[in-house]
């Protein structure tokens, strides 16, 4: 039971990470600015009683 949960959570988090990274690079292109940019992503889990916050700063630009 707890491989097929860690299994499950490995990939949502890697789809997590790929697919937000390619959104901010995608909006840093479209926006022609280049860093630092704040970043905060919100994780919330229905069913548990779970907000956990993650800030951070991108330099640079996509190109």
């Amino acid at each position: 039971m707890a491989d097929e949960f860690n299994m499950s959570m490995r990939k949502f988090l890697k789809q997590v990470g790929v697919t937000s990274q390619q959104e901010i690079e995608k909006a840093a292109r479209d926006s022609g600015k280049s860093g630092p940019f704040e970043a905060k992503v919100v994780l919330t889990v229905d069913g548990l009683d779970l907000e956990h916050v993650v800030t951070g700063t991108i330099n640079g630009s996509p190109e």
